[in-house]
């Protein structure tokens, strides 16, 4: 599985609308229902929200990976928001997020939720990599980041 199997361009939001952790939760799963990937957005969103309040998903470097699973997917998901700025996560080092990569999948996909989760992480300790992400002003720029480490 490739990062870029789970998510299009439509799935990338540079920038951002929301300006806090639960605005950009509910729009990046918004976006993942115009994509046709959610058939019930509000049921996502409890999901993430739930699993979000459990323990925060910012993981530091600027980074949050909020995620949640719901049989409202037809196959695990991905979205990406750049915010306008950089917004608090509660993120374990204390530092405002620069990107959210949400994730979503169907109950039954804990072992590819587990991957995709491990690759995002893994992808986002390269720091040449995030600082490109970074850098990235529009939605085609962060894709095809992803491509360019398409074995990620």
């Amino acid at each position: 599985m490739k990062l870029t199997d789970l998510i299009t361009p439509e799935c990338i939001l540079a920038p951002l609308q929301a300006t806090e952790k639960h605005e950009v939760i509910n729009e990046l799963v918004e976006a993942l229902a115009k994509a046709g990937q959610v058939s019930d957005a509000p049921t996502l969103q409890e999901a993430v929200w739930t699993r979000e309040q459990t323990r925060t998903t910012g993981i530091g470097q600027g980074l949050a990976i909020p995620h949640g699973k719901s049989d409202v997917l037809k196959d695990m998901a991905m979205a990406i928001g750049k915010p306008a700025e950089p917004i608090d996560f509660e993120s374990v080092d204390g530092k405002p997020v620069r990107l959210v990569v949400l994730l979503a999948s169907r109950p039954d996909q804990v072992s590819d939720h587990i991957q995709a989760l491990a690759k995002i992480s893994r992808l986002h300790m390269e720091a040449e990599f995030r600082e490109k992400i970074y850098a990235a002003q529009t939605p085609e720029e962060i894709y095809e980041l992803l491509q360019k480490h398409a074995s990620a």
